[in-house]
């Protein structure tokens, strides 16, 4: 199998090399955490690249999130070969390709929040190891590729969507990938912290950021607000908090939340995405409420194969599973939720916006 790094023939071996490394609290709902972290180490590649399903098409967004649901459920090793694969594939300008397809590039766009979003998975890998010899290792690829979005910010704050494979700049920014982009900020920020590094400009381009998707929504594509990522982003992100990420979750509820469902990929499509609803349980557990993200969670307890993994989504009424693909970053963000509300790891608070008012991470924020 494609995780089978160093791994020996036997089954002996493989399951000796499939323990998890460090201990990790089981969450108090009928979630098999175990069956999904290994669907996602299984596909994973010897080199540590961990495409989307067997198969398929590996981008650096989604291979940061499925890294993010191995260390959760103590795959170390796995996490790590995962960002250190993304740091032998960057460019000289900091990106990456948008997809990869057996490590070759399939889609030569260098789009911005999939560049900067290894600084989430960096520190998420951080909070839960304590290795701060990573991060130092890591420090030139978390420096370049955070100087690469910081490039095509725009003067008003918002972020640039990419660059072309012309290397031509689009001068289009996405409000679910500015927000994505705020968090990376924040967590580069916090590990330039950590490493003793000053770096104002990051500031500086936070700040700015922050400003940007809380004032100016005029600046953004618009025509992706049917798009649910568009209504919560700002909020998982921590760039929208208190009354003003209330008031933005309870205005748009009933246009994206099927009650007893989960969360619609769209407006305007009877599409339900497993992906989709976990996030949104981080960003209402991230504003502190809690019990609601319980009951949008335990909504998912029926939609998954018999082999314990989620479907990627869902039509309804007619209860179409599609795709039928098992996905890596679906069963990741799956983990994820279930580490914010059930406190699996030291990590399970990075999104909590109260979080980052903690002694450790605020002075690298002021």
């Amino acid at each position: 199998m494609d995780a089978a790094r160093n791994k020996g023939s036997t089954e002996t071996e493989r399951g000796e090399a499939m323990k998890p490394e460090v201990e990790w609290r089981k969450p108090a709902v009928s979630v098999d955490i175990e069956t999904i972290a290994l669907l996602i180490a299984d596909l994973q590649k010897e080199t540590g690249e961990i495409p989307w399903s067997r198969g398929g098409k590996t981008d650096p967004w989604d291979l940061v999130e499925a890294a993010m649901g191995l260390a959760i459920c103590g795959y170390i090793a796995e996490a790590r070969a995962a960002y250190e694969w993304l740091a032998q594939m960057q460019l000289p300008d900091g990106s990456w390709y948008a997809t990869y397809m057996k490590g070759e590039p399939l889609d030569r766009t260098r789009e911005t929040n999939l560049s900067s979003y290894i600084a989430v998975g960096l520190l998420h890998y951080y909070l839960i190891t304590r290795d701060i010899d990573f991060l130092r290792q890591m420090w030139p690829t978390v420096e370049a590729a955070i100087n690469f979005a910081v490039s095509l910010q725009a003067p008003t704050g918002e972020i640039y969507w990419a660059k072309s494979p012309d290397l031509e700049i689009d001068p289009m920014a996405l409000l679910t990938g500015s927000s994505s982009i705020y968090m990376s900020f924040k967590c580069a920020l916090s590990i330039a912290g950590l490493l003793e590094k000053e770096k104002p400009v990051w500031k500086t381009a936070w700040m700015n950021l922050g400003e940007a998707i809380r004032d100016g929504y005029h600046l953004f594509n618009m025509t992706k607000s049917r798009y649910s990522m568009d209504w919560f982003y700002p909020v998982l992100s921590g760039a929208v908090t208190g009354d003003a990420a209330s008031e933005r979750i309870d205005q748009q509820w009933k246009k994206f939340v099927v009650e007893g469902m989960g969360v619609l990929c769209v407006s305007d499509r009877p599409w339900i995405t497993i992906a989709e609803t976990c996030e949104l349980v981080l960003a209402l557990a991230a504003m502190g409420r809690r019990k609601i993200a319980g009951i949008v969670f335990n909504w998912l307890i029926d939609w998954k194969f018999e082999d314990g993994s989620y479907w990627c989504g869902f039509t309804y009424p007619d209860m179409v599973i599609w795709p039928e693909d098992k996905i890596s970053w679906t069963n990741a963000v799956v983990i994820m939720a279930a580490d914010a509300l059930y406190q699996m790891t030291p990590a399970a608070g990075l999104f909590n916006h109260d979080f980052w008012n903690t002694a450790e991470f605020v002075a690298y924020l002021k």
